[in-house]
């Protein structure tokens, strides 16, 4: 099973998902503590479950849905790989390669999210 955090201020305004294979851990109402000045200082996280075989194309749907004025991700991972989601990009990657996860995040930092945002699982 795929597991990912989706924070829902990061879909772009009128972004419609739907007939989603995912299932719903969590969802959580929270003080950023790290926003930027572009973001909202309350975020909702919803924290989802989705086969892995499913995965990629979720990260592709999620990349189309993504706000890019402020620059967002989600992040969702497999046993074995990595998918971080950016607008318009997925960078996916086998989970715990360094170099895969630099290229992730230099783009991340490269399109302004801060260091301390930076912060998805090994």
């Amino acid at each position: 099973m795929a597991a990912g955090v989706l924070i829902a201020e990061s879909l772009r305004t009128g972004t419609i998902l739907d007939d989603l294979s995912l299932s719903v851990r969590k969802i959580q109402r929270s003080a950023s503590g790290n926003a930027t000045v572009d973001q909202p200082p309350v975020w909702t996280l919803i924290f989802f479950d989705i086969a892995d075989t499913e995965a990629e194309a979720l990260a592709t749907q999620l990349s189309e849905a993504l706000d890019d004025a402020p620059v967002w991700y989600v992040d969702l991972h497999t046993a074995q790989e990595t998918f971080i989601v950016f607008p318009n990009r997925v960078i996916r990657y086998l989970r715990g390669d360094p170099q895969g996860r630099a290229e992730a995040e230099e783009h991340g930092r490269a399109h302004g999210i801060p260091d301390s945002q930076l912060d998805w699982p090994a």
